[in-house]
């Protein structure tokens, strides 16, 4: 088919380049003069296929359509006329002209909202559904006959930008394209608009759109997002007028305290709060604008109302400057206008418009080497030396999303001095607890104080989800691409581990963790995992599945995996920064945001992790740390509605609680880590000197208190004896003390209740008759028996219990392995690969080792059987614990 379009912008060239790909000709193109020197994207791509491009300001004059216009378009013998985006007049001799008539394209469900500011109005009004109406040109304003109707949901905080990128600019090009299938098949329908329920509202300008104070607050929000970017809600505050942007009702956790912004008209004054200006309808309800636009034209963050000038200027390095002036060049094309690019030089009113906004940030990205840059960024920076000065903060990973006031406990220890964060963590800054509550957090070395630190009350619990959940929703990790996500991570390893001394030093000091075992595994370990999830970030994908077709048609089912949204992540004290490592490091790769309790006995690498993530750009509100106890920190996170992951680790007796919890809550995602009596059979025939060594390792390892330490050693009866006195032997060898001596193998345990414990433990095995053989005065009484307490219970301690079992007997041996409620890990010695073979296969456990132990790794799933929990951390499977699957299935 013969086809004139007629129209402008992207949308148009996009319609028009279809048009062509379906086969059509298009025999001349119709859009607006050059502007400020710049063709119309429409204009230019036509010229570069050889179209005939037609520039004119005016269709008519005085009523009646130009000669001279109308001969040009009737030479070129159109068929059809498409307009996909028309700002323009168009007179009914060219309307009519072509034996097919004239589409047209518009953004509302006609016969409502009618006019130009249709999706304004939309908004505005309210409205649940939008969508797009292709209908057939006459001679009224919007009221021909329809041709196609697409419809969308609108979301509650969707402003005319979102609402248009993400459904009326694709949907809306695929419609058209679809509408002149229909034609070119004969099978266009034509269906008279209907008059009932048919609205037409004015052009909204600036002068028309001044915010309304008496009425509620959702139809304020309605309004200031119904006017976003353009031409802007506004209302006079403080001597001047100020525009709001980026409105949301959803204002869960926020507290309205902060400096009150007199408003005249309005129910009460606003609040200019961190989280931006909260402001209030005539219902007393609440809603939250992020940005102001100020009268001489500057757009600020709503927090930053009442702050002074910007920080110092940066002064640029050498490479700096000459990114600044290739950034200049860019300038310098996009406003042609512009003799000199100057730092004062302001981008709007040099004469840029939206479509220039798209333009520099990309061009910027290209130059930057995808840098992460926004079109809010040119909004907020709009003069060049400010766009620079933001461009370079965000090069050098010191934005303002990372700009941070933090109160440290400084301490001179172990030849270094360490900087510890003390306060709770949320939303991006380091806060005091609601009612400045704190507790003490102990050195177990020597029973001292380290600091007091921030102990999070319930309100706490709240206002952090509320951050976590604004910035799953709203804020830039949801926006950056899983590659960039990627290199965020990447950079968040690379300053772990620039602060891998500093951060085993506070694990030392707070966990009592010997200082080389902290330096390679609690530390070196959170590092190797945070660099294996960074590099799943982009891998993580769905799959096409073959389904019954739908005869005569064909159907294509897909699935995607999503992130899962907020997650709260609760974790022990025997591995404060690793254990977070591991779930952190999956759940944020996965693309969530999370709530972090560490353990209130161990909280301070976790705030020290949670200022790195400042230091690494990661966007405010995606981390949050709570240090708090379980009963209130850890209940409300697995009660709390709008969390829907939550991750253990502890005990199971409090796993099974937090389950419950999640189950009546929302019916949350869970995925539990929980105790272990995991058993290490040594058969005769193996390399005793390893088994010794590994048996050693398996209990001892990080003071025994590790979650898969052989809880129980089964030991052929033919070594027995000489496997214990070696054992023996080489236990009185260990050196006990301070864990930031180098040559120390074995360091306190984490706290004084837990040493109680222990003792008690052993107590109470050498009551019900245990032989206790080191650690105290040997007495001869019988070995440990299967029912005795020391025998399934979880010691979490350095307590070696040996027990053995007759030559051969490999079933029996099993049968006593597998008699616990617990299936964590598990071990087997022994030279002979079919035993070894057989020996895995029946053992109950997530994780067997087979001549070694402790062996675990960062792409090796780790998880237990049983009452040991259920899901995985590490390896490709922890991805799982963070996404939900989607299926979706179309039908053409």
């Amino acid at each position: 088919m013969k086809i004139a379009v007629i129209g402008q912008s992207l949308f148009g060239q996009e319609v028009y380049c279809h048009l062509r790909k379906e086969g059509h000709e298009v025999v001349g193109v119709f859009t607006v003069p050059d502007k400020d020197g710049k063709a119309d994207p429409l204009g230019l791509e036509a010229e570069k296929d050889g179209v005939p491009v037609f520039k004119y300001s005016r269709w008519r004059a005085k009523g009646q359509a130009l000669p001279d216009v109308v001969a040009k378009y009737q030479a070129l013998g159109a068929e059809l006329n498409v307009l996909p985006f028309c700002s323009q007049f168009i007179p009914m001799e060219i309307i009519s002209a072509p034996r097919h008539g004239s589409i047209i394209y518009h953004p509302s469900l006609l016969p409502r909202h009618r006019g130009a500011s249709a999706i304004n109005w939309t908004l505005i009004h309210g409205d649940k559904k939008g969508g797009f109406s292709i209908f057939w040109a006459d001679d009224g304003l919007d009221t021909g006959d329809l041709l196609l109707q697409k419809e969308c949901e609108v979301l509650p905080d969707d402003t005319v930008s979102t609402l248009y990128n993400r459904f009326l600019f694709p949907e809306g090009i695929k419609g058209m394209v679809q509408a002149v299938r229909l034609i070119a098949e004969g099978k266009a329908p034509r269906l008279p608009q209907p008059e009932e329920g048919a609205t037409y509202e004015g052009i909204q300008k600036k002068e028309t759109a001044k915010i309304n104070w008496d009425q509620p607050a959702e139809a304020i929000h309605n309004w200031i997002r119904g006017n976003d970017k353009v031409p802007g809600a506004w209302t006079e505050a403080c001597e001047q007028k100020l525009t709001f942007f980026n409105s949301t009702l959803n204002t869960s956790g926020l507290v309205p305290e902060g400096d009150a912004l007199p408003i005249p008209g309005a129910h009460r004054p606003g609040v200019v709060t961190k989280a931006g200006l909260i402001l209030f309808g005539n219902d007393d309800k609440m809603l939250l604008v992020k940005n102001i636009q100020l009268e001489d034209g500057k757009m600020i963050l709503a927090s930053n109302f009442f702050k002074g000038a910007a920080s110092s200027v940066l002064e640029l390095t050498e490479a700096e400057l000459v990114t600044a002036e290739a950034v200049r060049s860019v300038w310098q094309r996009i406003l042609p206008k512009v003799l000199e690019v100057e730092d004062s030089t302001d981008f709007f009113k040099s004469g840029a418009a939206s479509v220039d906004v798209v333009r520099l940030v990309e061009e910027v990205k290209e130059l930057c080497d995808g840098l992460e840059l926004e079109n809010e960024d040119v909004y907020m920076a709009s003069t060049f030396g400010d766009f620079i000065q933001l461009l370079v903060r965000k090069l050098r990973g010191d934005d303002e999303e990372g700009e941070c006031s933090i109160d440290y406990v400084e301490m001179a220890v172990n030849k270094r001095t360490v900087r510890m964060p003390h306060q709770l963590f949320i939303g991006g800054e380091f806060v005091d607890a609601e009612g400045a509550k704190t507790s003490e957090t102990i050195n177990p070395t020597d029973g001292s104080v380290i600091c007091q630190v921030s102990l999070a009350q319930v309100t706490d619990v709240d206002k952090a989800v509320a951050a976590a959940k604004d910035a799953f929703e709203n804020g830039r990790w949801g926006k950056i691409s899983a590659r960039d996500r990627g290199r965020l991570m990447y950079r968040l390893a690379d300053l772990m581990e620039q602060h891998q001394e500093e951060l085993a030093t506070i694990e030392a000091l707070d966990a009592g963790a010997v200082y080389t075992l902290a330096l390679k595994t609690h530390v070196g370990m959170s590092i190797q995992t945070f660099r294996y999830f960074a590099g799943w970030c982009d891998k993580i994908q769905g799959s096409t599945i073959p389904i019954n077709q739908a005869r005569p048609n064909r159907n294509l089912t897909l699935t995607r995996k999503e992130p899962v949204g907020v997650c709260g992540i609760i974790i022990p004290w025997n591995y404060p920064l690793m254990m977070l490592s591991w779930k952190t490091a999956a759940c944020l790769a996965a693309g969530n945001t999370v709530v972090i309790k560490p353990a209130q006995v161990t909280p301070l690498t976790a705030l020290k992790f949670a200022e790195l993530t400042l230091k690494a750009g990661i966007p405010k509100g995606v981390v949050n740390v709570l240090p708090g106890s379980g009963s209130l920190v850890g209940q409300r996170l697995s009660d709390h509605p709008d969390v829907r992951k939550i991750g253990f680790t502890g005990s199971t007796e409090v796993g099974k609680h937090i389950m419950k919890s999640c189950a009546i809550s929302n019916v949350k995602k869970v995925s539990l880590e929980l105790g272990g009596k995991s058993p290490l059979i040594i058969f005769a025939d193996c390399d005793l000197n390893k088994a010794v060594q590994m048996g050693m390792s398996s209990v001892f390892f990080n003071k025994g208190e590790n979650c898969i330490a052989a809880g129980r050693l089964f030991v052929e009866d033919s070594i027995h004896d000489e496997f214990v006195r070696r054992v023996v032997e080489e236990v009185r060898k260990m050196k006990v003390g301070n864990p930031l001596d180098r040559d120390t193998d074995h360091g306190p345990q984490n706290h004084h209740a837990h040493l109680v414990k222990l003792m008690e433990y052993c107590q109470h095995g050498v009551k019900e008759g245990a032989t206790l053989v080191c650690g105290g005065n040997q007495v001869p009484r019988p070995d440990v028996e299967d029912h005795m307490f020391i025998a399934k219970e979880e010691s979490f301690g350095p307590v070696m219990i040996i027990s053995r079992f007759a030559d051969g007997d490999l079933d029996a041996v099993l049968s006593r392995a597998n008699a616990t409620e617990f299936g964590l890990a598990s071990g087997v010695f022994t030279r002979d690969i079919n035993k070894a073979l057989y020996v895995s296969d029946k053992l109950q456990a997530g994780t067997v080792f087979v001549n070694t132990y402790n062996k675990t790794d960062v792409a090796a799933p780790f998880g237990g059987f049983k009452q040991s929990g259920f899901g995985k951390d590490l390896g490709e499977a922890a991805l799982n614990e963070y996404l939900r699957v989607k299926t979706v299935t179309f039908e053409y």
